[in-house]
């Protein structure tokens, strides 16, 4: 078994291969990947070496201390956190093999076609409709809210193929390439000015069968393993003491006395503590993920995540008083990531706002919590036996 001491072994022999200073960042990257370094928990030939996922922070270490490049993890957060363990899990070795090393090095970008306009927290209502033609499905439908879709080579997506079952089957899961014909993205500006979301229409796209992941009819299955990454990517994110929201409120306060009041001083210490709480289980639950499979813990940490942004984000407004009404970059932008942290306090009030409708609503994501953490009793459905062709819309 792989234990530390080998894998500060194997970091060192690859730092003195592919020196960081004099090596191409994405050769660097590359070799890491080749040398079971990228994440160690994956298998032998997939960028791991069947470690345990903990010891990854050994490698991180030493690498962070010799000054080796990343890859970028904020940008291509959706291939890291959705796409690479859904691949792992229910992808063929071809697939594992011709995906999983340019999604880790960041040579090809991916997003998620999950959402439409008639299916977002009923996702199982979906209307894409997939038909098979031989050896290739062809593909029509609409897709929304799919963040990094004007950057992406790559989509996760489930589209209907069976209209005449219950609307959880029927459903299937492919890996489509956003450069092939009939793929179209279209920007959605949002409350912040920026079009970091799209909308893409999808009209007569062929997919090969080869790039189907899981049986046929076994999407929402699939789709479930994407799901639960989703909201421990979102929500479980490793972040340092006073990383993320309450890092720049908390800065505020230290250096501006003149703003405090003891009502803001109680609001304040109480999201700390909660932050600090949020941050603490969030890693407990990364440390539980050792087989590579979140379960539904990791909608209780996207939840917690949703509502703190947004009570941090106002109790910042309120702090900084007029000031923290002053946003001053209204330009239509195409980002290639969301910075919610290195911006304006008026950014961050707006931009949190979606932060409990992204990644799952927040009411979908209490039910999962009550049924299958608490174990509470479900909430009646009328349309589970009911097939998708049959349901209103």
């Amino acid at each position: 078994m792989t234990d530390a001491a080998e894998l500060r072994r194997r970091t060192r022999a690859l730092l003195a291969g592919q020196p960081p200073a004099s090596t191409d960042r994405l050769d660097f990257l590359k070799a890491r990947f080749d040398a079971g370094l990228a994440w160690v928990h994956y298998p032998e030939g997939l960028g791991g070496l069947g470690a345990p996922r903990a010891l990854q922070a050994v490698v991180d270490a030493e690498l962070a201390a010799a000054g080796a490049p990343d890859n970028d993890p904020r940008r291509i957060g959706i291939g890291l956190g959705m796409a690479a363990p859904t691949v792992l899990r229910h992808g063929t070795e071809e697939q594992q093999r011709r995906f999983l090393r340019p999604l880790w090095t960041g040579e090809e970008v991916w997003c998620q076609l999950f959402s439409e306009p008639g299916a977002g927290s009923d996702l199982a209502a979906l209307g894409t409709r997939a038909v098979r033609d031989g050896d290739t499905w062809v593909v029509d439908g609409q897709k929304v809210w799919t963040s990094s879709a004007h950057l992406a080579r790559w989509a996760i997506l489930i589209a209907r193929t069976d209209p005449g079952v219950p609307k959880h089957q029927g459903i299937t899961y492919f890996v489509c390439d956003m450069t092939d014909p009939g793929v179209e993205v279209r920007p959605l500006r949002q409350l912040t000015g920026e079009a970091e979301f799209n909308e893409v229409f999808l009209t007569g796209v062929r997919i090969p069968d080869s790039r189907r992941l899981g049986a046929v009819g076994d999407g929402w299955r699939v789709a479930r393993t994407t799901l639960m990454n989703e909201r421990v990517s979102i929500g479980g994110m490793r972040l340092p003491r006073e990383g993320g929201m309450i890092g720049p409120v908390a800065r505020t306060w230290r250096e501006r006395p003149e703003l405090r009041t003891h009502d803001l001083h109680q609001r304040l210490l109480g999201l700390w503590v909660e932050s600090e709480v949020a941050r603490l289980t969030a890693e407990r639950l990364r440390q539980q993920l050792v087989a590579g499979q979140p379960g539904p813990e990791g909608s209780g940490t996207k939840l917690a995540f949703a509502r703190l942004n947004q009570e941090i984000s106002a109790l910042e407004v309120e702090l900084l008083g007029e000031e923290g009404l002053l946003y001053d970059d209204w330009t239509p932008r195409r980002p290639e990531l969301v910075d919610f942290t290195g911006r304006e306090a008026g950014y961050r009030y707006l931009r949190a706002k979606g932060n409990s409708i992204e990644g799952g609503t927040s009411e979908i994501l209490l039910n999962i919590v009550a049924e299958r953490v608490l174990g509470l009793p479900a909430e009646p459905r009328t349309d589970k036996d009911v097939a998708w062709k049959d349901l209103a819309r």
